[in-house]
């Protein structure tokens, strides 16, 4: 290379050279701090809302509540282990709610609990009011994955750009010096470049197709449109109903249950007109409670002026089945049982179906995957002492009397095993 192009080049590698690190560092003071909504959506949004009780407590002023910042690390990475230990406030809060064993999270570092301490004591509820536990499920968790691809495109584009000028500055200097140039092939008849391409697609394909493949019957956030618009907040939210009133399965038998037409009308023979307030569709389009109440009693046959059902001349009621379209769907060859979840595990409606009682319109919460499911059985502890259902494990019994374990999962007890979820 000769003398006058070698400064060019060194002005040119400097600048790209800055550039790119200037790009490295705003991307590592990205990634470098943990996302505290995104993990507390991930990990704690089941159960806690930031700005008032829910399955656990409210997060928000937790800081001023516990006794220290060390007893609050320990308390996420295992609660129980405070529990038997004796540990005073440990025990009030185990109380306090009903002895619902917390979940486990020993994979969360003492920096990501921070990042999720910050964002729930900084976060401010919709309209500046009380807080919506449904604002908190519903917002999608901020992803980095834009700047990543905006990194890999500039890069990409500089790659291009000083291979340009690397071969500009050959050509010049070949020719100060009298060297021949070969002539340039163009790049879509370069060998190298179309091996590449073909690299590069086939990789790209085959992600396609397996990511494809692996989501294949997932419906994460699906909401069909019902036959009537039921509101979940304002039956089991605003008006208490308890979730086992209509599915009544969901204690006793594999399936959780649809209530049939009757149990709705138990309530709605007496209650004609809607007057809570005004209810929307996800879209925001107004929806009159009183005409969806009418839908019910044709569904049902019902006369409400006449105070009872509409019959044929033989007797029979004119009722015709509610079509309520499934929202929450597994494949046929999973094995999922309600009552052993619900009476056994403990496990609470929202752990699965998020915070339901604040849902107008239902729509599948979690991803209900084998992944999921399988992390779940690997941190949620069963009740384990005092239990004669457990009382073949008796390593496990002779571990916690002598303290070398606190608490036995799922997992433990084979809750990871192939068979446990598939015939």
């Amino acid at each position: 290379m000769s003398e006058t192009i070698k400064p060019i080049f060194r002005k040119i590698a400097r600048s790209t050279f800055a550039i790119i690190v200037a790009i490295f560092a705003c991307a590592n003071t990205s990634f470098a701090q943990p996302d505290g909504k995104a993990l507390f959506q991930s990990n704690c949004a089941s159960c806690h809302n930031p700005f008032k009780d829910a399955t656990g407590p409210a997060l928000q002023g937790v800081s001023d509540r516990v006794p220290s910042k060390e007893w609050l690390y320990e308390w996420i990475h295992n609660s129980q282990k405070l529990v038997l230990g004796g540990d005073e406030y440990a025990n009030k809060v185990y109380s306090d709610w009903a002895k619902v064993t917390m979940t486990a999270f020993p994979a969360l570092s003492n920096e990501e609990i921070d990042a999720i301490i910050d964002y729930v004591e900084t976060a401010v509820p919709p309209g500046g009011g009380g807080g919506d536990v449904n604002m908190v499920q519903s917002e999608a968790p901020e992803s980095n994955g834009w700047l990543y691809s905006l990194i890999t495109v500039i890069l990409l584009v500089f790659t291009v750009i000083l291979w340009r000028i690397n071969h500009a500055l050959r050509r010049v200097a070949f020719d100060k010096q009298g060297i021949p140039n070969h002539k340039e092939v163009p790049v879509y008849r370069n060998k190298v470049f179309i091996a590449i391409a073909a690299v590069v697609v086939f990789i790209a394909a085959g992600y396609w197709i397996v990511n494809g493949a692996v989501e294949m019957g997932r419906q994460q956030n699906y909401m069909p449109e019902q036959p009537i618009f039921y509101s979940h907040k304002v039956h089991a939210g605003v008006n208490q109903i308890n979730c086992l009133y209509c599915h009544a399965g969901a204690e006793k038998s594999k399936h959780a249950m649809i209530p049939s037409t009757n149990v709705c009308m138990n309530c709605h023979k007496q209650i004609n007109e809607y007057t809570g307030d005004q209810l929307y569709t996800y879209e925001g389009e107004e929806v009159d409670g009183t005409a969806e109440i009418q839908k019910l009693y044709e569904y049902a046959g019902w006369n409400p002026s006449k105070k009872d059902y509409n019959r044929d001349e033989e007797g029979h009621i004119l009722a015709k089945p509610i079509e309520w379209t499934k929202v929450h769907n597994l494949p046929d060859h999973v094995y999922f049982n309600h009552s052993q979840h619900v009476a056994v595990g403990k496990v609470q409606c929202q752990q699965c179906h998020g915070e339901i009682q604040d849902m107008d319109e239902v729509y599948q919460f979690s991803p209900l995957s084998m992944g999921w499911c399988i992390n779940c059985h690997r941190q949620t502890e069963v009740q384990f002492a005092n239990n004669d259902y457990y009382s073949i494990f008796e390593k496990y019994h002779e571990e916690i009397k002598s303290g070398e374990r606190t608490s036995v999962t799922v997992d433990d007890i084979g809750g990871t095993e192939c068979q446990k979820c598939h015939y």
